[in-house]
């Protein structure tokens, strides 16, 4: 069964940092594309980044470029997000995904994460 626990979310102040991660399991993780989607109060799910299964190659929604950092470990079947110069439009429920298209999986809680004073 394929599982992708999102945690490390949280309450941070504008320009604060989290550190997101995704423990996988039931699926090849190391030979999969990954990404990061997050969906806002009231709104759809938007993708925020992708990296490679190597990590050779990352990508970013404009909206994060310069602050978010998306990395993994195939040893640990771990996909992480590093969120540096957080702000109040990032609050949203962040989850990851398996390959290039598709939203989480149906089990995916999600981690939830607040900008606010």
């Amino acid at each position: 069964e394929v599982q992708l626990v999102e945690s490390g979310g949280g309450l941070v102040q504008p320009g604060g940092s989290l550190r997101l991660s995704c423990a996988a399991s039931g699926f090849t993780f190391s030979s999969s594309y990954m990404r990061w989607l997050r969906q806002a109060p009231g709104k759809g799910l938007d993708w925020v980044s992708g990296i490679t299964s190597a990590s050779d190659i990352t990508s970013y929604a404009d909206s994060v470029k310069g602050r978010f950092t998306i990395s993994r470990d195939n040893a640990k079947n771990t996909l992480y997000l590093q969120m540096n110069s957080l702000k109040p439009e990032d609050t949203a429920v962040y989850y990851c995904a398996i390959g290039f298209r598709g939203g989480p999986t149906p089990a995916s809680q999600g981690t939830q994460v607040t900008v606010s004073s």
